[in-house]
């Protein structure tokens, strides 16, 4: 898994874009989030996800809130 944070949210179009630790921004959608509801999405917000390839370039997969510890 690779860690990112969120450069943009565009809500009502149900993607984003996601910083790289490349300094890329990567393209992401919403039905490829796992625990977390998209609407909560906030530029700034920390996530964990995997790189995959998508008809565009590169895409975040399985995009999940960065972990807590307690």
């Amino acid at each position: 898994m690779t860690s990112g944070v969120i450069r943009r949210v565009v809500g009502d179009r149900g993607f984003g874009f996601v910083s790289s630790n490349s300094g890329r921004d990567i393209f992401f959608h919403y039905s490829e989030l796992s625990g977390i509801q998209f609407q909560s999405l906030r530029e700034g917000q920390k996530l964990i996800y995997r790189v995959g390839l998508g008809t565009k370039g590169l895409v975040a997969k399985d995009v999940r809130p960065w972990p807590r510890h307690n």
